[in-house]
Order: C-alpha cells, then structure tokens, then sequence
C-alpha cells in the first residue's frame, strides 16, 4: 500500500517544501532530506521527529535539482542525501554541499562496491531501511562536526574527491581516509601500509616510511574494504599487507616476519585461509 504523503508534501509541484526557520524547539542542526523515493523521505523524517530532537528539518527535496535550491534559501548543517537518483544522482549535489560547508550523510541502498568506497573515505552514511542507533549515533557525530568546526572545507572536499575517483574507476579500494585525531584526514594508499594492529576500538595503522597513525575505528572495518587479494587478517588483532611479507615458518607455530623485521603470529583458526591467500598472492605475482 502506498504510503500518505507527509502533510507538507506537493506531490503536484515540482518546487521544494521549505519548513518555517522558526522553530519552537531549541534544535542544534538545520537539515534537509533529498531522496526521490516518497516512503524512503517520509521514514527518515519520522525518525528525526522521533529520536534526534537536535535536528530540524528545513525541508525536503525530491531531486538534485530541488535540493540546489533550499541550499540557496537556507543556512543548512546536514544534508540526508540518497546516491541513486534518476537523473542527476546523489553526488552531483557535492559541490553545492560544499558552497553551504553543511556536513553529508549518504542514505542508500546501493551495491556493495559503493558502500566500500563510502567507508574507505571516511564519510557517514546510512543504509536503508535505517536503523534507529545508527542514525542517532551519526546525527551527534554530525553535531560535534559542526559545533567544533573540527572538518575543514579542505578536508572534506579531499574525503569526497576520494569517493568520487573511487567509485569511478571501480576498481579495488586503493586509497583510505584515515581521521588523523587532530580534526583532519590523512589520506593513504593502500600500498603504504604494512600491517595494522588492533588496540581495543582503536586501529593501529604501520607505514612504509612514515609514522604510525591510530584510528577509531575497529579493524573488522578495514578489512572489510581492503583489497583482500593484498591483505589478510592473520590473527584477531592483525591483518598484513602481503607486498610486506618476508617469510613465515611453523618452527613453535606459524609465525610471519614482515620486511620491517616484525614477527606476528598467526592464529590456527587463520591458518588454512593465510595459507591459500599467500598461495594466490604468489601466483598472481608470477603471473604479472
């Protein structure tokens, strides 16, 4: 059954709805929603309404096109902005975000190679049907960017040329943007990590030729968007880059020594996999 419209919704007019700037509640972030699916931008707007009292909807938009048109209008902080659109899609939107400085928060469905670059840039989204914590949990992220002023214009625009390249060339994740602790990004090649190491919620990142950076991030996330024919977690709290692998031997259990001179374990529940993953790394580099 298809859905009400929401009471501020034209489904006649192809202008965007704008809300009344004045608000009765105290609300810390202006927001726009911009999703050409009716259920998908009333859910969303229900949610807010619910459970992120320091959101206020600014307005609504169906389209690229209209969504251009209340970040003329309005002072926005956050954009909800859904990828696959017809006609112009999500990241066309991109350059006006950043004419407005208001964070980006992608809302999608998409494939799974998009949502891996997305994460890989360091950028928020939110996969559909939404979950409740995580919108919470990416709302106040989104407040303490803006309140602290702690992700510069130049920041952002280098985490959404990452995706953009990224998605483009639809290639293996190649790059990683890594929140750097000081309100910045520091963006890598793959090809520059040896090996990373898990420290709690934090992740330990040891480059080629450069310092070390932590991130708070858990390393399941970074294993999932590394190429894994390049990479291999071989231990619960360690994943290496295998262009950094020196040898390995069973002597007192299997055990790695990486170019760098470091000896990781590797666990035998990792064993068989480590195994045909060096296997395959060796046969693909004969073959090149």
């Amino acid at each position: 059954m298809e859905p009400k419209p929401l009471p501020f919704e034209n489904k006649d007019s192809s202008i965007p709805v704008f809300f009344d700037k004045f608000s009765t509640c105290m609300l810390t972030l202006n927001a726009i929603i911009v999703d050409d699916e009716e259920f998908a931008r009333s859910s969303l707007y229900f949610l807010l309404q619910e459970n992120c009292e320091n959101v206020h909807i600014s307005g609504i938009a169906k389209s690229v096109q209209e969504a251009r048109i209340l970040l003329s209008e309005n002072q926005i902080d956050l954009i909800f902005l859904d990828i696959a659109m017809p006609g112009e899609n999500g990241f066309e939107l991109i350059p006006n975000a950043h004419l407005s400085n208001a964070q980006v928060v992608f809302t999608t469905a998409y494939d799974q190679y998009a949502l891996k670059a997305i994460k890989a840039s360091a950028l928020d989204y939110l996969l559909k049907p939404i979950d409740i914590d995580e919108l919470k949990e990416t709302v106040l992220k989104a407040v303490k960017q803006v309140s602290l002023n702690k992700l510069s214009q130049k920041h952002k625009t280098e985490q959404l040329n990452l995706l953009a390249s990224t998605l483009a060339d639809r290639s293996e994740i190649r790059k990683l943007s890594l929140p750097n602790g000081q309100g910045g990004y520091t963006i890598i090649d793959s090809s520059e990590i040896i090996n990373i190491v898990a420290d709690s919620n934090y992740s330990i990142f040891y480059l080629a030729g450069k310092e070390k950076i932590t991130v708070s991030k858990v390393l399941k996330d970074y294993e999932e968007i590394l190429p894994d024919d390049q990479f291999v977690r071989i231990h619960k709290s360690s994943i290496i880059n295998l262009d950094y692998l020196k040898e390995y031997n069973s002597k007192n259990g299997l055990e790695v020594t990486l170019k760098n001179g470091v000896k990781i374990a590797v666990s035998r529940r990792r064993a068989s996999e480590f195994a045909e993953k060096v296997k395959s790394y060796t046969n693909l580099k004969s073959d090149k």
